[in-house]
């Protein structure tokens, strides 16, 4: 493990192939219905994307792109198509598989926290670990590292309510970070932040990015949170179209 405790996210990385996409994304189609009308969100999506790419998705409101983060993370199925996640078909997972990976392999941070109110700032950060049968010593000491990275090692005994704004999403990061998932899907996270402080969560994701490798596709509006990323796609009409950088 270095000095500033990044061991914790690497082990996880050194497996992944190098000769194939990280991601891949196959005739992906998906529809709902609405009423008695059925809406298209995708039809037939193609897309790879490399291990270790921030990936900024642009798009406008109700285009799909959370739709598509879900779908990532396996939460929603397909109409049809395939995804593969680091040679693994998410796609041709059951319901136990898919949930299996995700707690595992995958880490999310939203817009709204999604922190437990009845649990310390520790806690819900040792939460993910405990769901994924890692609540060894070795791991926990690791975690309260990562806390400190993130600025909150003096507040492991506050509960979330006690926090800022910025610093429940600091918290929501880490714990998404903690179990050294593979892929971090993050929908809009600097959405409710002031500039400042969202300036601050996107500074600390990219360190925490370049650090560990991590793989991840961010949801925004911002072209300024854009601009820093690997790639910017932009999600229109059921397709995808990639800017120029």
């Amino acid at each position: 493990m270095s000095a500033d405790g990044t061991a914790i996210f690497l082990d996880h990385h050194r497996s992944v192939a190098m000769h194939q996409a990280f991601i891949q994304i196959r005739g992906l189609a998906r529809s709902y219905t609405e009423g008695e009308q059925q809406r298209n969100i995708f039809t037939g999506l193609d897309l790879d994307i490399d291990r270790g790419a921030f990936i900024a998705l642009l798009g406008q409101s109700g285009c799909g792109k959370s739709t598509l983060l879900n779908l990532l993370g396996g939460i929603d199925l397909p109409d049809a198509g395939q995804i593969q996640i680091a040679g693994r078909s998410l796609t041709g997972m059951n319901e136990r598989e898919r949930t299996r990976f995700r707690r595992r392999h995958i880490g999310f941070v939203f817009q709204f926290f999604n922190l437990i109110p009845t649990l310390t700032v520790a806690e819900n950060l040792l939460l993910p670990l405990e769901l994924n049968g890692l609540a060894t010593p070795e791991q926990y000491d690791r975690a309260l590292e990562l806390l400190d990275h993130v600025g909150l090692g003096d507040r492991r005994h506050s509960f979330p309510e006690r926090l800022s704004g910025g610093e429940q999403q600091r918290l929501a990061i880490a714990r998404a970070l903690v179990h050294g998932p593979l892929l971090l899907l993050a929908d809009e996270p600097t959405g409710n932040l002031d500039a400042v402080t969202g300036e601050r969560i996107l500074e600390l994701l990219l360190t925490l990015h370049r650090q560990a490798g991590t793989t991840i596709v961010m949801v925004t509006h911002s072209q300024e949170v854009a601009a820093r990323a690997d790639r910017i796609l932009v999600l229109d009409a059921g397709f995808i179209r990639e800017l120029a950088r």
